[in-house]
Formats: structure tokens, C-alpha cells, sequence
């Protein structure tokens, strides 16, 4: 690799005339977001939030696989099992309020969620105005596998799909299609991947909505809406238990397949999730979402699990967490409250009196 590669910016920002861009630019690493990267959105954007010549925000991801993949777990498995999580919660406290700056941007906000959409990437992309998936969309909040739970405002999203799908999607870190994203409210539009660099020339022209729509199409069915039968039916109990006992006993190829899934993860990852989503259907705001998901992430930082998962899935990819505790049945139900405290302060300082309406609602 030449010094110039090395020295690339990992954010590339540009403006083109009434647009903003910004182009996440770790393509050797599924442009995974790390502090640097989030601090430099976020700087854009207070930026452009004033700029009378910028009228419209864009961001999409460098190369052909994706906007992004997630978060950099690599750099957080260093600190959470070499250091004491200092970084990494420092990370998460910018990256969260970047993500409720988004939501509350002056301007249109518009996401291309092309390729793999994931944890982080949701982040960015998915509490946007203008949210536009492609046939190529990969879109899944999967952070149960490395033994997490979702955060980015992931729980806030998951608990408003309809019926039980958000319930399914964030304990078994499934991925959404084109159509999935479109039904569960991860997504608006649907344009041709081969449409994304017309649309953009035309979104430096024309209002942000009138862009976007003469690009856009149908999107492909949406295969989950052909599942929401057994899954309202099996992810309405109370408990991971019982949705598992579920699973099984409706004895469907899709069901037997959701039930292995879940039988990999993390149990305590589930409990938690589980008890986090179904908080965050009673929460009256993004902010107050994040907020709970602030204080669960640096709680899982303290926990055996998001090290062992990092470690099995992504550091010497043997696929084989040794998770603990091990069955579902050792969660014990203050483990779970210890993830989830209900009396902290304000840790990201996004106060009632800040709040704009959601620009979606």
C-alpha cells in the first residue's frame, strides 16, 4: 500500500452545487465507522446545518459493498479486553448523538442504503428524511451474535416495525431485503442500484423529494410480510424462552431455522434485548431510546459476552462463542436490570427542551 493510500481521509466531504456530500470511505472495511469517521460527520453537519448554499444532505459508502457494515469491532474487542472501555464509550456517546442529530437535521437528510446496511450503518442511514435501499440492500441489526444488543437508535426502529417483526429481526440479527426495509420502516424508496450516481447528480439540481422520486421504483416483495404470521405468532410471548418453545413446536422449516439461530446466540445478549426493544415500544422519543441504549452498551462492555463474541465472529473467526452465562436459564433477571437502569441521568445531554418533532411522525 503507497503513503497516499494509507493517508486517504476516511470520510470524504464534498459539495456539489446545492448538495452536501459525504462519502464514508473504509471500503477494505465495509466503511465500519470509528470515532475519528463519527466525528467527522458530525462536524459536517453542524456545518452545513447553517450553510445557506447547502440545501441537501447525501451520504453513501465508498466502493461496491455497501454503505456500512457496522461499527469498528475490532477496535472496541482492543479496548474492552485490554483497557477499560474508555474509548469505546466515549465512541458510542458521539456516535449516538450523531445519530439523533440526524434525525433532527434542518435539512433533508438523504441515505443511499445500498449494499450491506448494518448496526452502525443503520445509524447513519435509517433516521434520515429521504432513506433509499436498492435490489443489492443487506439491512439487519445484528448485534446479538458477538453477544450485544442493538443500539444506534436500533431498538427505537425495531420496536415500531409492524406486529412482531422488529422483535424477530433484533434477536435473530436477520437481514431485511429491499422490500423488508421498506415494511418495517428502515427504508422509503426503492431506486435501481444503477439509477444511485443519476439520482445523486440530480439531488445537486432539484429538491431533495423530487430527485429521489423520479428515480424510484417498485421495490422486490418484501419476504417477511409472507412470515408475519408465525412470527406475531411466536415472538408475542413474554419471555426468550417461550418464543423458543414456539418456534419449535410450530415445526416449519422457518421456524426450526429461527429457533437454531437463537440457540447460537448470546443468552444474556437475548434477555436483554428482549427486555430492551419491548421498553423502548413505551418511549416517546428517539432521544430517550438512545439514551437507554447509551447506558445498556457500557453496561454489555463490563460483560464476559461482547468480548468472546467479537473474538469468535470477527478476531479468530472460529464461529465458536463460549458464552456465560451458557443457557437461558442462568440469566438471571437482575442481570438483565443491571444492562437496563432505569434512574440515570442524561448521559448524552439530549434534554427534553432540545428535542425538535421527529420530521418523520
Amino acid at each position: 500500500m503507497t503513503g497516499d493510500q494509507r493517508e486517504r481521509p476516511e470520510v470524504l466531504l464534498a459539495t456539489t452545487g446545492r448538495l452536501g456530500r459525504i462519502t464514508l470511505n473504509r471500503p477494505r472495511a465495509l466503511n465500519a465507522l470509528n470515532h475519528a469517521m463519527v466525528r467527522a460527520v458530525d462536524a459536517a453537519l453542524r456545518g452545513w446545518a447553517d450553510d445557506p448554499a447547502v440545501t441537501t444532505v447525501l451520504i453513501s459508502g465508498a466502493g461496491d459493498r455497501g454503505l456500512c457494515a457496522g461499527g469498528d469491532i475490532r477496535a472496541i474487542h482492543r479496548d474492552a479486553s485490554t483497557s477499560d472501555g474508555t474509548a469505546t464509550a466515549a465512541f458510542w456517546r458521539d456516535e449516538y448523538r450523531l445519530n439523533a442529530r440526524i434525525a433532527r437535521f434542518p435539512k433533508p437528510y438523504v441515505a443511499l442504503m445500498d449494499g450491506i446496511v448494518m448496526g452502525g450503518g443503520v445509524g447513519v442511514s435509517a433516521h434520515g428524511d429521504l432513506r433509499v435501499v436498492t435490489e443489492r440492500s443487506r439491512v439487519a441489526m445484528p448485534e446479538t451474535g458477538i453477544g450485544f444488543v442493538p443500539d444506534v437508535g436500533g431498538t427505537w426502529l425495531l420496536a415500531r416495525a409492524p406486529g412482531e417483526l422488529g422483535t424477530h429481526l433484533a434477536l435473530t440479527g436477520a437481514e431485511m431485503t429491499a422490500g423488508d426495509a421498506l415494511l418495517c420502516g428502515f427504508a422509503d424508496h426503492h431506486v435501481p442500484a444503477a439509477a444511485l450516481p443519476a439520482l445523486a447528480a440530480d439531488l445537486a439540481e432539484r429538491p431533495a423529494a423530487e430527485a429521489v422520486a423520479r428515480h424510484a421504483s417498485p421495490a422486490p416483495p418484501a419476504p417477511l410480510a409472507a412470515a408475519r404470521d408465525w412470527i406475531d405468532a411466536c415472538y408475542a410471548a413474554d419471555t426468550v424462552e417461550e418464543i423458543l418453545a414456539r418456534l419449535t413446536a410450530a415445526g416449519i422449516p422457518a421456524t426450526e431455522a429461527a429457533a437454531r439461530t437463537l440457540l447460537g446466540r448470546s443468552p444474556t445478549a437475548l434477555k436483554v434485548t428482549l427486555a430492551a426493544v419491548r421498553r423502548a415500544r413505551r418511549l416517546a422519543t428517539l432521544e430517550e431510546a438512545l439514551e437507554q441504549e447509551y447506558r445498556t452498551s457500557r453496561a454489555c462492555l463490563t460483560s464476559h459476552d461482547l468480548v468472546e463474541g467479537i473474538r469468535a465472529q470477527v478476531v479468530d473467526k472460529d464461529r465458536a462463542p463460549r458464552w456465560r452465562p451458557a443457557t437461558l436459564a442462568e440469566v438471571t433477571d437482575a442481570e438483565v436490570a443491571r444492562h437496563l437502569p432505569g434512574d440515570d441521568p442524561d448521559d448524552l445531554g439530549l434534554t427534553a427542551p432540545e428535542r425538535r418533532p421527529d420530521k418523520r411522525s
